[in-house]
């Protein structure tokens, strides 16, 4: 099925402030809560429809993602398919446990929703860290991708107490909170009145167990501060300011958990020569008078090489000539930019008396100087550029 556009969702415009997208996400939140619904899939639905539409809109990095690309964004961040939720959208965990802080005790509860079905409250996994590096490509990189490995600085499980922060890893007591059940019981205050639901223990975080003994390599954390290496690929066409995201590679969190993932953003060296447009790249070149009046054959700097362009007779300032296929290649696969030549004329500021006796003979000759349909052939391409 195809997803809906998520302005559209929320039903707000794209110029929407964070405030109006939130308050937009509460009404629809509100109105389509399971609680409110109970057994209602279509309204579950459009929960977590409005739940995935605002996370992303309210995140600045997702919205402009989003803005420029729409729903075809690859696992990575980039172009190409598979949408920020390529695996059927947000589940009711995500949503639960992603959004409680918006709006306040009662409604970010997951323990409330998994109680109303008689279920136990599951087990909110801890997460490590993201790490963050900048990474410096020139355009030979960027147009033809590359591989990295990097060494980098980060916490990882600590492989004498498994993680744990447990001596040996089974330095273990039952939890005096929850005595092992991982759970308690509480009362709140939700958007439908008091409701006592069970809710995972804080001391434990689900695990029903508490350290007795540290381990003394981590102290207890369960990770350790160490260098790892990382390999990961970097595709063709990336813009300065993406961000890449190797899933997994970041920080070890402590006590057990998944790994942050590291997010590589892109900084692009600029080219000697060359400018980036887009996909395209653009040349300036400068002629002297005699070839751009004459032709000739000149040499241009591309993309990890140089290329013959052949200039025509009679080529005017401000002439676009076009090497196709010589710029960047798209980051979703689909087609590769061009290298364009824009063509400037010296005309020359010290010339000696012979020089000057030579270009003063031509002086009134008829094809020196331009027609009127010439000059009005070229203003009109500059009132087009101009207007």
């Amino acid at each position: 099925m195809e997803k809906r556009d998520y302005y559209e969702v929320l039903g707000v415009a794209k110029t929407a402030t964070p405030e109006e997208l939130k308050k937009a996400y509460r009404k629809l939140a509100i109105k389509y809560h399971p609680d409110k619904n109970p057994g209602d899939k279509e309204a579950e639905e459009k929960f977590k429809e409005a739940a995935e539409a605002y996370d992303v809109l309210s995140d600045p990095e997702k919205k402009a993602k989003y803005d420029q690309f729409g729903h075809n964004m690859g696992p990575q961040g980039f172009p190409g398919g598979g949408g920020f939720y390529s695996s059927g959208g947000m589940s009711m965990e995500d949503i639960f446990s992603h959004f409680g802080d918006i709006f306040g005790g009662g409604f970010g509860d997951m323990g409330g929703f998994a109680s109303a079905g008689g279920g136990r409250p599951r087990k909110r996994q801890r997460r490590g860290d993201d790490l963050r590096i900048t990474l410096k490509l020139s355009l030979e990189d960027i147009a033809k991708g590359v591989s990295k490995t990097l060494k980098l600085k980060s916490f990882v499980k600590d492989d004498h107490c498994n993680g744990t922060g447990a001596k040996d890893g089974t330095s273990f007591t039952t939890c005096p909170t929850c005595h092992g059940t991982g759970t308690v019981m509480r009362t709140q205050q939700s958007f439908f009145g008091l409701r006592e639901s069970a809710a995972i223990c804080p001391d434990c975080n689900g695990e029903g167990k508490v350290i007795n003994e540290k381990c003394h390599y981590c102290n207890g954390t369960g990770v350790e501060h160490k260098e790892q290496v990382v390999s990961f690929n970097i595709p063709a066409g990336v813009s300065d300011g993406m961000t890449l995201t190797i899933k997994g590679k970041g920080n070890a969190p402590m006590h057990g958990g998944i790994n942050g993932d590291l997010l590589v953003v892109i900084e692009e060296i600029k080219h000697p020569e060359l400018i980036r447009d887009g996909n395209d790249v653009i040349y300036n070149l400068m002629l002297d008078f005699p070839t751009a009046a004459l032709g000739g054959s000149v040499e241009v700097p591309t993309i990890g090489g140089r290329a013959r362009l052949n200039i025509p007779a009679g080529t005017q300032p401000g002439k676009i000539l076009r090497l196709r296929g010589k710029g960047l290649p798209s980051t979703d696969g689909y087609g590769t930019g061009d290298e364009l030549i824009n063509v400037m004329v010296y005309v020359p500021e010290n010339l000696s008396d012979e020089e000057k006796k030579a270009i003063e003979s031509l002086r009134e000759s008829p094809n020196i100087k331009a027609s009127e349909s010439v000059k009005n052939r070229i203003f009109s391409k500059l009132r087009h550029i101009f207007d």
